[in-house]
């Protein structure tokens, strides 16, 4: 027993002895101030138990035998608590460094994920992207085309973490290192599909919806490895059609081609792309049907594109009580001119 403790057991034994004898506030402080000094020095509860037998048992030698067996009965309990106890710390230790590092991992993506939204005239874009834990297994991604063309990734990885989140940096860092030549929506999937088939573990899947705009000719080519339907706003009829491209999820077979559509934009057009983060939200248990999350969208139709989609994401973080279940990214293009 080292000089502390000493000092502390015999500070206990002497509060013990004054309270048992005259019971008053003065000795309960006393206790308090040597338990503080208990923790402070990681005394563990069997201890401090044996502690109190030892400062009875001078104080008291002639305790009944069933008085001292209760006492013995309380220690041993005091023992198995004792060991959960430091499990306990250790693993709170554990999480609190994981915790700590996730933290870091989180920032990093940040900073190797972040893309800038251009500025395209004719077209008003408006982008969020929030995580429903620390690390985003959502991405999207513009390139801007020496043609003027505009490219324009949205995907998801199944499967999250810090193993979605570097599967994420490989798929930004080859979309930006393809020639302008193979920048159509066909050959950027085609290209991305080798790259995860060969790069990235058997169980994690990517989908993504690639697409490339021109604006003087105002069409919007695309092509999709098995992402989530967006939508199409037709402003002349007021009306919202899916987005129809079908095509396999990256990653599962090397040699997969994916079909390309094309859609013209006009004045009040939208054209919007979503996560299942977005369709999949929940009011209670209850999943959202995608009709609501169009009329949501209608609902700020007449806000800038920024806007519209910082009021949809609110819209649903409130009928999630603040809590989203999954990933949320929501990309609307809106033909303003």
């Amino acid at each position: 027993m080292d000089k502390t403790m000493k000092l502390d057991a015999a500070n206990y034994k002497d509060l013990l002895k004054h309270y048992i004898e005259k019971p008053n506030e003065q000795s309960l402080y006393g206790a308090e101030q040597v338990s503080k000094s208990f923790i402070s020095n990681n005394i563990l509860p069997e201890e401090i138990i044996n502690l109190h037998i030892q400062a009875l048992s001078e104080l008291y030698p002639n305790l009944s035998e069933e008085f001292q067996h209760s006492m013995d009965f309380l220690l041993e309990a005091m023992i198995s608590y004792g060991l959960a106890l430091q499990e306990y710390q250790a693993l709170r230790e554990e999480q609190m460094t994981m915790k700590s590092e996730i933290a870091v991992a989180a920032n990093m993506q940040d900073s190797l994920l972040h893309t800038t939204k251009p500025e395209i005239d004719g077209i008003d874009i408006g982008v969020i992207s929030v995580p429903a834990h620390q690390m985003n297994g959502d991405y999207h991604h513009f390139l801007k085309g020496k043609d003027g063309s505009l490219g324009i990734a949205i995907a998801d990885v199944i499967g999250k973490g810090i193993p979605a989140a570097l599967c994420m940096s490989m798929i930004k860092y080859s979309l930006e290192s393809y020639p302008e030549e193979a920048m159509d929506p066909t050959a950027i999937l085609k290209n991305l599909n080798r790259v995860v088939e060969r790069n990235v573990d058997a169980s994690m899947f990517i989908t993504m919806f690639y697409a490339q705009y021109f604006p003087l000719k105002r069409t919007l080519q695309y092509a999709s490895a098995g992402h989530e339907p967006g939508f199409f706003y037709n402003a002349e009829f007021d009306s919202f059609e899916e987005i129809t491209a079908k095509g396999l999820v990256l990653g599962v077979f090397p040699n997969t081609d994916y079909q390309q559509y094309e859609k013209k934009l006009d004045k009040g057009d939208m054209v919007v792309l979503l996560t299942d983060g977005v369709t999949e939200s929940k009011d209670g248990e209850r999943f959202i049907e995608s009709e609501e999350v169009l009329d949501v969208i209608k609902q700020y139709a007449y806000l800038p594109a920024q806007e519209m989609v910082n009021n949809v994401y609110k819209h649903f973080e409130r009928l999630q009580d603040f809590q989203l279940r999954d990933d949320f990214t929501l990309l609307i293009l809106k033909k303003d001119v």
